[in-house]
């Protein structure tokens, strides 16, 4: 009789922070071929970690491991990310506040805290906020901080892209390598995205996507190589 361990796919998922919560990307995966299904959004992130059927491999654009101490603002991840990425895709690696930063009861605490933050800054820590919250040692088996431009510098192989996401040129670059190194994803990326999600959302999702198919095949690279961990337990890294 088959049974769970019989399945020859394994379930991955490229997922990015959106307006609407979480734009999910799901995918199957056997050998090296993956077939996206359709994109949708989630309100929360405990929903994407808790979602049924679970995703064996799935990277998330978010931090996951935040300074217990203030005004370190780059973890050594982001340094290596922002050295590797170089100008100007490097902007787009944000810094990454302290905890009681994040949970400060105003913005004003929280720059006081952080006297470096920006209005920009503060955009982030909604998702931010959930990820420090629901993330747990043990989802590190199956969930991966990702950043996209590292997954779309690593399609390019190993060139980062110098265009802007937020462009014509750019997105028309970003989708050509989608489509070159994930054929058939393409498609799926270039539908009228689910709402609360933009088309930029829809190719950071399929940026995801390629690093969870490198995740299932044990192919990520660390930064840092040497692991680190907060005091939570959460490993502070990005993989790509």
């Amino acid at each position: 009789m088959a049974g769970p361990r019989d399945n020859p796919f394994k379930n991955i998922a490229g997922v990015t922070p959106c307006p609407g919560g979480w734009l999910v990307l799901p995918g199957r995966i056997a050998g090296v071929t993956v077939v996206a299904e359709e994109a949708f959004v989630l309100k929360t992130l405990a929903e994407v970690l808790d979602y049924r059927p679970k995703f064996d491999f799935a990277a998330v654009n978010v931090p996951f491991g935040y300074p217990e101490y203030p005004n370190i603002q780059y973890r050594r991840c982001d340094k290596e990310a922002r050295g590797m990425l170089g100008w100007p895709s490097r902007v787009r690696v944000h810094p990454v506040p302290s905890r009681a930063a994040l949970f400060a009861k105003s913005r004003k605490e929280a720059q006081t805290i952080e006297p470096w933050l920006t209005k920009n800054d503060f955009r982030h820590f909604k998702w931010m906020k959930e990820a420090a919250t629901e993330v747990q040692p043990f989802h590190s088996r199956s969930f991966y901080s990702a950043h996209p431009e590292l997954s779309f510098a690593h399609m390019n192989g190993d060139k980062p892209l110098t265009s802007s996401p937020y462009h014509d040129e750019g997105l028309a670059h970003r989708l050509d390598l989608i489509r070159s190194k994930l054929p058939g994803i393409d498609e799926v990326v270039s539908r009228v995205p689910p709402q609360g999600a933009g088309i930029q959302h829809m190719y950071e999702a399929a940026a995801m996507i390629w690093t969870a198919r490198r995740a299932s095949g044990r192919a990520i690279s660390r930064l840092p190589m040497d692991p680190e961990w907060d005091e939570a337990g959460i490993r502070v890294e990005l993989v790509r």
